[in-house]
């Protein structure tokens, strides 16, 4: 206790100091600038008050003896002086707390000195005050604002042209920055005072032009760029809207963390800065040959002409064959490599050289899988049972499972399909005998989804797997023949042939009076040549969509099909024929916009401007004009493809509007309620709108997800039914813990139709990750849901989504370091979630095959390191997860928590890979996909050994 009272006693003795009044009024004399212009005389007592050194009272004796030079009549003085007090304030030392002395020492002269230069005449010595001057001005910035800017500006004015000004930088970098702050200011002030927003300043106005401030900013930015402050000299330059000549700004050893730093702002910016960033990021890369890079940004931008040329302009072959690899990803059109006048494919395929053309058709990828998934150990085949483990499931005793085996049947078609997808060899369908083939355990439409499973088993195979499917062509049962057809375009997803075998089977069926096999030809056409904008397929599905005799169904799936065909195209024919036909059917007041098909219909429009922005303003104001109930999704569709992946935070509050109406709340009478039905179909699309616009970065994402928190409390049961959709689609193939709680609640939620898309949810949210804690959950609800069939069909789906690939395959749209969003695996995602928004009508009745849009969103999750003979080669490499460093001093680490492998490796949707030593050069700028390396010729062989060692030790750990 004793102790404890002394400390207390020992507290207090400090006060003595706080009652020393006139010092700390001092203090705030000196730091306030308000009181200084009153009360100079205080001022000038203030240095007396305190204890100033012997060196201290020199300098500041030296200061006034210069101050008073100035003032006097004999003008020759008037330059050494001022040339002395730069070389003070230059040299003068300062820590980050205390202001230098010289500044502090002539603060109480500013005001004089500031009258004494209105006093002289023009001169270069007046411009030297004035630079002087605008050092001074930082000290009274409170009081005087955008002081260190005018005489900036009026130094420069007033220097002859033989002698400029300067470099900004020689005061330092406080300096800068200060500077830097008030060319904002300057610059919003004059941009409000031109259109009339801003009051009239009290200060008289700033010296110089908008040019001359953007001169200036120029110099600051070479300052900043200059000395590790690339984050200030960018967001200077955006200010004053000159950010694309920072071009001319960087040198070699900055224009990395500069890109950078801009591409990771565009997620924030407004369009049309956040396009501006990409071109001009794009102009840095390109100057100085970052290929990939530049390709990577030309493919965000969706410029044909920038592809183009980055794709053609380096001259090493194999650097050519990585941007192939690139463009083969992002599944960009051929045609777009090519010179514009060459419109014939056949003529432009021959102009590159073979291996070339199989880098960008995905050639080998079914090889290159398969080979990935031996060296993985997961090459043989999943039974159902591994799957379900039922042996694992909380079943109630006593209580019979309420199986329909049709059911049970369909949900193992779709498990075995997506857990073996690619591998070409699961057991009830592949490598079954003739008779006893999956397909003869289902029934009727059951039978088209289980001939279909087909293609999705032999994915990316197209020259074993068509031979495979091609026996089920000549069947007699319509279902079988349907889902072959629909099997073929499945397999072809993704790779290019030369061929063309899909369009040569599926063509001829797009004619057929079956309702079935015509639309299970346009599908498969739709899902083969997803995102290939390919104009000659066009004749064979354009007529039926806005053919007045076929059915709404046929019509809506061939402006689906079309619609991923040319997904982001913003093609104008299909697009206008598609309005045309919408108009026409409002206006002959024809019920098929009234049906459950328009929905498809309107997201094949919608899907044609996938990340156009501004572009789709006119397709918008068109559907304005219908006054339909189908006018108000499309135009929810429409403008959230549009802003897909951008962020754009005004699109998302749009969409947030849209939910909050209470559609037809005051209606009466049976007529009305069914428009009310009809009507509030947009609030479930404006709800996944919000995930798809929030969904290219982390902080939307996670506001988006607060936002749907809201949605599932107060919401009408049309918004709660698709908060777990939006929920899927923003965190694809991303299983984070809280958002499996989140959806684990909602999938024993009271409406049946909330908890069944929950599940379907937790299925994508864990899509190909193999995540354990997920797999458990879905065992509890199949234990939950065993008298449900519904729902018991939908957990199985969502356990084979879980496992897809046996752990190999993500469905995540990004890609290249979450930098890039692919269009047709947008696509695909969109294509489902349209599905179960009404599932009852859809994949709970016969068109569960609409399971399979999710095929073009299906893609290895590898890393395969490759040859100069683009053979597999084994090489150390580290991954862990990504870290974000962009605008951090140094070289700090980009991935945490590694672990040392062999390639080829497993990348999660959040991991980054590194090569573990510098052996080997890699021609690619994100580790992911197929990297090609070439040997390193500065490797030493003494360093191998150390690396051995290395792998040695962490190796154990790894498995």
């Amino acid at each position: 206790m004793t102790k404890a009272q002394e400390f207390s006693i020992k507290v207090p003795s400090e006060d003595p100091k706080k009652k020393e009044k006139p010092s700390e009024e001092g203090d705030k004399l000196e730091g306030s600038s308000k009181l200084l212009g009153s009360n100079k005389k205080e001022d000038g007592k203030e240095g007396e008050g305190e204890e100033l050194s012997e060196e201290d009272q020199q300098l500041k004796g030296e200061l006034e003896m210069l101050v008073e030079r100035l003032k006097e009549s004999n003008t020759e003085l008037y330059r050494p002086a001022l040339e002395t007090l730069r070389t003070l304030i230059r040299t003068s030392t300062s820590s980050m707390t205390s202001v230098p002395k010289p500044l502090k020492f002539l603060r109480p002269h500013y005001p004089d000195l500031q009258g004494l230069y209105e006093k002289w005449s023009p001169s270069e010595d007046k411009s030297l005050f004035a630079d002087i001057l605008s050092v001074l001005a930082m000290t009274y910035s409170d009081t005087q604002p955008r002081g260190t800017l005018r005489y900036r500006l009026l130094a420069a004015a007033l220097r002859p042209p033989f002698s400029p000004l300067a470099d900004p930088g020689s005061w330092g970098h406080e300096y800068v920055r200060h500077l830097a702050a008030e060319l904002g200011e300057e610059y919003s002030y004059r941009e409000e005072q031109a259109v009339g927003m801003s009051a009239p300043s009290e200060h008289p106005p700033l010296p110089g032009t908008i040019d001359d401030l953007r001169a200036l900013a120029k110099d600051c930015a070479v300052f900043l760029l200059n000395h590790n402050a690339e984050p200030d000299a960018v967001d200077l330059l955006e200010e004053l809207e000159v950010v694309d000549e920072i071009v001319g700004l960087v040198d070699e050893n900055n224009f990395n963390r500069v890109c950078q730093y801009m591409i990771r702002c565009v997620n924030l910016l407004p369009p049309p800065d956040d396009v501006n960033f990409l071109t001009t990021a794009h102009a840095i890369y390109v100057q100085y040959r970052k290929f990939p890079e530049a390709l990577a940004l030309s493919i965000r931008l969706a410029n044909a002409d920038m592809i183009r040329e980055d794709f053609n302009a380096p001259g090493n072959p194999l650097m050519k064959r990585q941007l192939a690899f690139l463009i083969a990803r992002a599944q960009i059109p051929l045609e777009w490599l090519h010179p514009i006048e060459d419109s014939d494919t056949e003529e432009m395929i021959e102009e590159f050289p073979e291996d070339l053309i199989e880098c960008l058709s995905n050639a080998h990828l079914s090889m290159h899988f398969r080979d990935f998934g031996k060296e993985l150990g997961v090459l043989e085949p999943k039974s159902l049972e591994d799957v379900y483990k039922s042996h694992l499931e909380n079943t109630r005793p006593g209580v019979s499972a309420n199986i329909d085996s049709a059911r049970a049947n369909l949900a193992g078609t779709f498990v075995n399909a997506f857990v073996n997808a690619g591998f070409g060899n699961d057991k009830l369908l592949v490598e079954a005998d003739e008779g006893n083939s999956w397909i003869y355990k289902n029934k009727d439409h059951g039978m088209l989804s289980a001939t279909a499973s087909l293609g999705l088993s032999l994915l990316w195979d197209t020259d074993i797997g068509l031979s495979h499917v091609d026996k089920y062509t000549y069947s007699s049962e319509e279902n079988i023949k349907a889902g072959a057809l629909l099997a073929t375009g499945i397999l072809n997803t993704g790779v290019r042939t030369e061929a063309d075998a899909a369009l040569a089977l599926l063509g001829e069926y797009t004619e057929n009076k079956s309702v079935p096999l015509k639309s299970a030809a346009f599908i498969g056409l739709g899902l083969a040549y997803c995102g290939s904008h390919r104009e000659d397929i066009i004749p064979y599905i354009l007529p039926h969509v806005s053919d007045d005799s076929v059915s709404m169904e046929i019509s809506s799936l061939a402006a689906l099909s079309l619609g991923f065909i040319f997904v982001g195209s913003k093609n104008g024919d299909v697009s206008s024929t598609m309005l045309q036909t919408i108009m026409e059917k409002h206006e002959s007041n024809d019920k098929g916009l009234d049906e459950k098909w328009a929905k498809f219909f309107v997201l094949g429009l919608a899907l044609l401007f996938l990340g156009a922005q501004e572009e789709s303003d006119a397709t918008i104001e068109f559907l304005k004009a219908i006054d339909h109930p189908i006018s108000k999704t499309a135009q929810v569709l429409v403008d959230a493809c549009a802003y897909a992946g951008t962020g754009n935070v005004l699109k998302v509050q749009t969409m947030l509007h849209h939910c909050d109406d209470h559609v037809g709340g005051s209606s009466e009478g049976g007529k009305d309620e069914k428009d009310e039905k009809a009507d509030d179909t947009f609030q479930a699309f404006a709800v996944i709108a919000i995930s798809l616009i929030a969904m290219g970065e982390e902080i939307g994402a996670e506001m988006a997800l607060r936002q749907f928190n809201h949605l599932m409390h107060y919401g009408e049961p049309v918004i709660r039914k698709a908060v777990p959709l939006a929920i899927a689609l923003v965190s694809a193939s991303n299983p984070q813990l809280p958002l499996l709680d989140t959806l684990s609640k909602y999938s024993h939620d009271n409406d049946l139709s909330v908890a069944l898309n929950a599940i379907f949810a937790m299925g994508i949210v864990g899509a190909g990750t193999n995540n354990a804690r997920l797999a458990q959950m879905l065992r509890q609800l199949a234990g939950y849901y065993q008298k449900e069939p519904d729902c018991l069909f939908m957990v199985r789906v969502a356990q084979g989504l879980v496992h897809m690939g046996k752990g190999t395959i993500g469905i995540n749209p990004f890609f290249s370091d979450r930098e890039i969003m692919s269009k047709p695996a947008v696509a695909g995602l969109l294509g489902v979630l349209t599905a179960f928004i009404d599932a009852k009508s859809f994949i709970l009745d016969k068109y569960h095959w609409m399971f399979f849009f999710l095929v073009p969103s299906m893609y290895p999750r590898f890393l395969i390191t490759l040859d100069e003979d683009l053979h597999s080669m084994p090489v150390t490499v580290r991954v862990g997860q990504a870290v974000d460093v962009v605008g951090q001093a140094g070289k700090p680490r980009t991935i945490s928590g590694f672990q040392t492998h062999q390639t080829p490796v497993r990348l999660g949707t959040t991991e980054r890979a590194e090569l573990g030593t510098e052996e080997y050069i890699s021609f690619a700028h994100v580790m992911e996909g197929f990297v090609i390396l070439q040997k390193n010729p500065g490797w030493e062989k003494e360093d191998k050994m150390d690396v051995f060692k290395v792998k040695c030790i962490h190796f154990p750990n790894s498995q």
